[in-house]
């Protein structure tokens, strides 16, 4: 077994793209392992080989696991930082979720461009971790559970001993006499991972001793199985997402078989940094899209994000604020920062020091009002007119409206622009423009003038 992890390692570099590593070492067993065998080899020294230990400080012993740490690589003559993080632990994750969200964080602010951080998790790893996901109820995806590459930051995450029993590493290190420290929270057996090692796993072995090489191939058949699926969950997304990328076509979505669905969403999700759905949100986002009538503007909200569905689109967003409703500033043609996210007003083509001819007042919507785009023409309600525009329901009160010193309302954002506004304007300038930076499915509106 000794030889075996020896080759393994050795394969799994021949199979690398070129590129520097670094491996994290926690000073326990698997780490301390995969760092003696890298050192011991040709070919990972020559990519240049590095270490990182993260200090979380959560144990009284963490100073002397540094320590430890720094011991080690320095009599394989590896160079080893200790970067030390505060761990804050997120209700919703509990403390090893925290550590770990922590610890990745600081890797991946670590890694060079093309860089490989190795990690140690190996085969009873992965056992662990395809189980936890069957009882969380994860699909191909979760099934598949960690990857033996897969990006990270400016690099990638590498786990070269995947394929390895823990039971391999271990022979390793007696064999070389390696000294490596034991975590006391691995004794937890409140911790869920922890209780399937200690209490479930022997049991299952003892009546099935090739269970762990079972549940890994069933991982990489569940991990071809999602890479398949995604591949073409990404080709369902580029047809399927509306003018902005915040939109969706909605009953495209829904005509998607249920193996494709649940993804393009999750995708979607992601691609606009939003949390995505439990799978009863999810759930009840399709009972609710598929439900409501053609008037309906149905609405799921979890922490952090809301899907709408208006017209032909769903919309992501996360969760909006409307503007108070006593707000008002002075737009004289000069950038006027609006409250919220709703950016800032400006003259469009127009030299830094241009103003209008007379200042204009700017407020939200309070009901009722109207606009007489033309001068010998009617009036008609603000209402009526962004419907015509396509401005979804929910934007439409966050929308700023410039009025004249006799309260009349002249303009509305970019989509609407009367000629007395028109007048207003300095030479060369073709417009006002609405710079709503990053502000979430503000839309690539249509302009109306």
């Amino acid at each position: 077994m000794t030889l075996r992890l020896r080759e393994v390692v050795d394969a799994a570099l021949q199979a690398l793209a070129p590129g520097p590593i670094l491996v994290a070492c926690s000073g326990g067993l698997d780490s301390t392992t995969l760092l003696h065998a890298l050192a011991c080899s040709d070919a990972a020294r020559a990519r240049g080989l590095r270490a990182v230990h993260i200090d979380h400080g959560i144990h009284e012993d963490s100073g002397q696991w540094a320590r430890h740490c720094e011991a080690f690589a320095g009599s394989l003559k590896v160079e080893l930082s200790v970067r030390r993080v505060t761990v804050t632990r997120l209700p919703e994750l509990g403390l090893e979720a925290s550590a770990r969200q922590a610890r990745y964080g600081e890797i991946e602010a670590l890694l060079r461009p093309g860089e490989f951080v190795a990690l140690a998790h190996h085969r009873d790893d992965q056992t662990e971790t395809v189980l936890l996901k069957l009882l969380r109820g994860a699909g191909p995806e979760g099934l598949g559970a960690m990857r033996p590459l897969r990006p990270l930051g400016r690099g990638y995450a590498w786990r070269p001993l995947l394929a390895l029993p823990r039971a391999a590493l271990q022979q390793y290190a007696i064999v070389h006499r390696l000294d490596w420290l034991a975590d006391p929270s691995n004794d937890d057996r409140n911790i869920d991972r922890n209780y399937l090692r200690l209490q479930v796993l022997p049991r299952i072995l003892a009546r099935w001793p090739e269970a762990g090489a079972s549940i890994a191939q069933s991982a990489a058949w569940a991990r071809s199985a999602a890479q398949f699926v995604d591949d073409h969950a990404r080709r369902m997304l580029e047809l399927l997402q509306g003018p902005d990328p915040a939109t969706l076509r909605f009953r495209g979505w829904l005509d998607l078989p249920e193996a494709l669905r649940d993804p393009v969403l999750r995708l979607w999700l992601r691609g606009l940094d939003l949390p995505e759905p439990t799978h009863y949100q999810a759930s009840e986002l399709l009972r609710q899209v598929s439900e409501a009538g053609e008037d309906r503007q149905p609405c799921v909200r979890w922490p952090g994000v809301e899907v709408r569905r208006y017209r032909d689109l769903l919309y992501a967003m996360r969760p909006l604020q409307l503007p108070p409703p006593e707000w008002q500033g002075r737009f004289d043609g000069g950038e006027l920062a609006l409250p919220l996210d709703l950016g800032v007003l400006r003259l469009r083509g127009a030299s830094a020091q241009a103003r209008l001819a007379a200042p204009l007042q700017v407020r939200f919507r309070r009901g009722g009002e109207s606009l007489r785009l033309h001068g010998s023409g009617p009036s008609r309600e603000l209402r009526d007119l962004l419907q015509e525009a396509g401005v979804p329901p929910w934007q439409r009160a966050r929308l700023p409206l410039l009025f004249d010193a006799d309260d009349r309302l002249l303009a509305v954002a970019d989509i609407y622009l009367s000629d007395t506004a028109t007048a207003l304007l300095p030479p060369l300038t073709a417009g006002i423009e609405w710079d709503t930076g990053d502000a979430p499915t503000m839309l690539r509106r249509p302009r109306a003038n």
